[in-house]
């Protein structure tokens, strides 16, 4: 077969929130439209808030992976999103949403008083740790919109503590796979459903905790959006919500229109799949035409063996995440992909099928966000930034306390984002995918048996430029239990995260684990399984920064005087990369830098 050609969205019909199609739409003030725009909003963030605050896994409630929305009652296209979330998690909930749309249409509902579940990371994206639920709301007996609520459980299954398998080659060896079922059914919680889950995870009391977070942050979700159509009506807010979708099409369609016309190119590589190490393109041809997108993805490579595969509404998603990026004052509603078609090879690494494995979502969809980062500075340099560090480097220890009972460490590291046309990147920041955090070292101390002897900025990771790129960060923690297990799922050992205009990448990824000779690197460069860990052994994360804007030799020279104090850079850096000598004292020489400026740039 040939390649999945995706047209731009359709235009979201009136008739789509509870409102008939012939009747005529209520006019709206500007006034009225951001009034409602902003308690609609408020609704998904106070969803947000409740989630984050009764889940039990620090994964959701100190590093917020999770996310809520409204979404269309017929397409399942995002209306409303939260602003705490993850925006991954935002694109991806609209084929979640419609999934469940069609398995209700299906089954003959849905019903008010129903909850749909499920992890299934093709149909609804993503991997097999985020659990998706769908609730209908009804308003006089018809169906109004979705409400939508997905999470990041601490354990599902699999192989691996924490399911982030780096040796994967099929679904099953990554968590419990659960399909689109009802939770709750005609307002009852079936128990049953919630015993097969808990039976599949080795931590069922996280696991119960953060399923009924998440049950009482769509109960809240339609409560406040009930109290919000009682009080504008159900067809003045039906008419908001159309506005605000068209709106979103209109702005994206005139900064794209604002473009040059022309294909833009960008390739960019993973290390591995965990099982060969042999490197697998993501390749993008961006295509301007008119005020048309298309993202042609043709070029990158095949699915593979091992979990860094992702579903075609993973891809979607991520480029979505991108462009939000680039294009920062349109709405955030699938509006903004009205005007983008999308180029996706059937069965390729963008379009996995089950039972590919997809647990490291993350690292391809960093790696899509980033070829499109690349592929615009060359069409916009003047809106793009370089590229972030590319890995969130899930590491997972597991053990066993003194009583027996199970403990598992599942957590993200950060590292440095990319300099842009206003200044440098972000020092030690997380992941471009989200508005997520890295929990916090002291909850991790009090949670885990663990110890971290250094939490620290790392010198030279920076990518060079006239706006360097933010620092990474170097980890080290150490056991203080008797004895567990660590595993590493990363990226970026091999391809350092490119600079744009002429700036320079940032440092590789660096991981070390003790062995009986001393450390030791994976063999797989950023990815590990089994290590085996005794108290007082120690593991060592040193992570990207990020890529450069501009050329390096064009950065004012006293902000790398200032960067070299700081100890961002070293003097030795300061020399190659930005023809600047630095004295021992921490100032600038301006004499030697201007004689070796004008002796080396270009």
């Amino acid at each position: 077969m040939g390649p999945l050609y995706y047209e731009p969205f359709a235009v979201l019909e009136l008739s789509r929130m509870g409102t008939p199609a012939a009747s005529k739409p209520t006019p709206l003030d500007p006034v009225t439209l951001a009034v409602l725009q902003g308690r609609l909003e408020q609704i998904a963030d106070e969803m947000d808030a409740t989630l984050f605050r009764s889940a039990f896994n620090p994964i959701i409630a100190e590093a917020h992976d999770a996310s809520h929305g409204l979404y269309d009652a017929l397409t399942g296209d995002t209306l409303i999103q939260g602003k705490s979330g993850l925006p991954i998690f935002v694109g991806v909930m609209a084929f979640a949403v419609k999934a469940v749309i069609d398995k209700a249409r299906a089954e003959g509902g849905p019903n008010p008083g129903d909850i749909y579940i499920f992890n299934d990371a093709w149909d609804g994206g993503t991997h097999l740790s985020d659990f998706k639920l769908v609730k209908p709301v009804f308003r006089g007996g018809a169906l109004n919109c979705y409400l939508a609520s997905v999470g990041h459980w601490h354990d599902v299954g699999g192989n691996v503590p924490g399911n982030y398998n780096p040796v994967a080659t099929e679904s099953f060896q990554e968590g419990m796979v659960i399909p689109p079922v009802k939770l709750f059914e005609n307002g009852e919680l079936r128990q049953d459903i919630v015993a097969i889950m808990q039976a599949n995870s080795r931590l069922p009391g996280s696991l119960y905790g953060d399923l009924n977070g998440q049950i009482n942050a769509l109960e809240l979700g339609e409560a406040r959006l009930n109290a919000l159509l009682d009080e504008y009506g159900d067809a003045l807010v039906a008419n908001a919500m159309k506005e605000l979708r068209e709106r979103a099409a209109n702005v994206m369609q005139g900064l794209v229109a604002d473009l040059p016309d022309g294909v833009f190119s960008a390739e960019d590589w993973l290390d591995n799949d965990g099982i060969t190490d042999e490197p697998l393109a993501v390749a993008l041809d961006l295509q301007v035409q008119g005020d048309t997108l298309t993202l042609d993805f043709s070029r990158t490579a095949m699915a593979c063996a091992g979990p860094v595969n992702i579903s075609k509404s993973t891809a979607i998603a991520a480029c979505y995440v991108a462009l939000k990026h680039v294009f920062t004052d349109v709405p955030a509603n699938a509006g903004v992909l009205d005007p983008v078609a999308f180029v996706i090879a059937d069965g390729s690494l963008l379009d996995a099928r089950p039972p590919r494995p997809v647990g490291g979502y993350t690292e391809t969809i960093l790696r899509l966000i980033d070829v499109v980062f690349v592929a615009l500075s060359k069409a916009a340099p003047e809106r793009v930034n370089g590229c972030a560090y590319g890995t969130i480097n899930a590491l997972s220890i597991a053990g066993y306390r003194g009583d027996g009972s199970r403990w598992v460490m599942f957590s993200f590291f950060g590292g440095g984002h990319g300099g842009h046309p206003a200044g440098d990147g972000l020092n030690h920041g997380n992941a471009p995918i989200s508005m997520a955090t890295m929990p916090p070292l002291e909850i991790l101390e009090a949670a885990y048996p663990v110890r971290f002897t250094q939490w620290a900025l790392r010198q030279d990771s920076a990518g060079p430029g006239q706006h360097r790129g933010g620092c990474g960060a170097v980890y080290e923690l150490e056991l203080l239990a008797r004895e567990a297990t660590g595993f590493l799922f990363g990226e970026r050992g091999k391809y350092a995260p490119p600079g744009v205009a002429g700036g320079a990448g940032g440092a590789l990824n660096r991981f070390t684990y003790p062995t009986a000779a001393g450390g030791q690197n994976p063999p797989m460069v950023s990815k590990m399984v089994d290590i085996q860990l005794q108290r007082g052994q120690r593991l060592r994360l040193e992570t990207p920064g990020g890529g450069g804007y501009g050329p390096a030799h064009r950065r004012d020279a006293e902000a790398v005087a200032d960067d070299v104090r700081l100890g961002y850079v070293s003097a030795a850096v300061a020399r190659i990369a930005y023809r600047c000598v630095i004295a021992a004292d921490g100032t600038l020489d301006a004499v030697e830098t201007k004689r070796l400026r004008a002796e080396t740039a270009p």
